[in-house]
């Protein structure tokens, strides 16, 4: 649960500042999301909602870097994509689950896959946002002058 969330939590990049933070793994799930609705569709994304969400990487192949934008909007952007999302997995029947539809680097996946993908995808980062959790409350604990173990 992030609800809680300060702005300087959701902004925190583990020890050394060396991790993604918890809203630039939102942000990069809500933009990988996105990508499913379009591949999905058979569409390209719209260049306003690529410019709103994205880009996947950066210049130096890493997530990109955001600072200081809300865990409100954070979460209402990801909000409006799993909406689109929903809405196109409401219209596929079983049959569609099998369409083989263009997935990264010129390879392919069925529908059923990237739906299956998306659920892990989003899991595997809510992983890395409690360990960011975690690493902020011993932070927050050594700041306010009591004890614990050096995290390294």
């Amino acid at each position: 649960m992030i609800a809680d969330m300060s702005q300087e939590e959701l902004d925190y990049k583990g020890p050394n500042q060396t991790y993604n933070s918890t809203a630039q793994l939102i942000r990069h799930l809500t933009y990988v999301d996105l990508n499913w609705v379009f591949r999905i569709k058979n569409e390209s994304i719209p260049a306003l909602l690529e410019k709103k969400y994205g880009p996947l990487l950066d210049e130096n192949n890493e997530i990109p870097s955001i600072v200081g934008i809300s865990l409100k909007q954070l979460l209402s952007d990801y909000d409006e994509v799993f909406h689109m999302f929903k809405s196109v997995c409401m219209q596929l029947t079983d049959k569609h689950l099998n369409t083989i539809i263009p997935y990264e680097n010129d390879a392919s996946a069925t529908i059923r896959w990237g739906i299956w993908h998306i659920a892990d995808h989003n899991r595997y980062h809510q992983a890395h946002i409690n360990q960011l959790r975690k690493w902020y409350k011993e932070k927050r604990k050594i700041t306010n002058g009591k004890s614990i173990p050096t995290l390294t």
